[in-house]
């Protein structure tokens, strides 16, 4: 492996700039394939991940895998997650601006060392942080942005899909065109 997350890892793994660290079990910094040129971002880490300390594990985790095996992806081998907080919110309520403002700097350092061709924004709260603070995932999902040569696009969050399944259609039609968008640019997978 080319890149090298170890070291933002470990400054990550001691982090004190918000008040989460007091109640974190475990820092969720990522998973996946260093090298990898397809990032997926979600939100905040839940209960199960701040157990594990693994991003998207449990019913959402599992919904998420489903998707990424139906255009050919795998969280282990040719992409990488991760998630906008490292460390739970309590109750996993959503993240409060001052938690984004001080663990942001951890994922702009991800994404520094990975430099990703399509970062893939996991949820309403990752892509109105990355995408555009007015993004509405319901009337935007699938669509890609170019933000300084790297694509960025929003899609629904599993947790939300597990809540009301009427959008699992739509999600997969995002995977649908992700794949797609693979092909077009020559990432191997």
């Amino acid at each position: 492996m080319k890149n090298d997350l170890s070291p933002c890892r470990s400054v990550c793994e001691t982090c004190t700039k918000c008040p989460l660290h007091e109640t974190r079990t475990n820092v969720v910094f990522g998973v996946g394939n260093p090298d990898a040129e397809i990032l997926f971002v979600g939100e905040a880490p839940g209960e199960n991940e701040d157990l594990s300390g693994e991003p998207f594990v449990g019913r959402g985790g599992q919904l998420l895998d489903l998707y990424l095996n139906g255009v050919g992806l795998d969280r282990k081998e040719n992409i990488y997650i991760a998630n906008i907080l490292k460390c739970r919110p309590p109750k996993n309520r959503d993240p409060k601006p001052e938690e984004i403002e001080a663990c942001l700097p951890y994922l702009r350092e991800q994404f520094r060392i990975m430099r990703p061709k399509i970062i893939v924004c996991v949820g309403r709260i990752a892509a109105m942080t990355l995408i555009s603070p007015d993004f509405r995932v319901t009337k935007e999902h699938g669509i890609f942005f170019d933000r300084k040569g790297t694509l960025f696009m929003g899609t629904f969050h599993p947790a939300a899909l597990l809540r009301n399944p009427k959008y699992k259609g739509d999600c997969f039609e995002d995977f649908l065109r992700l794949q797609d968008k693979i092909r077009e640019l020559g990432i191997k997978i």
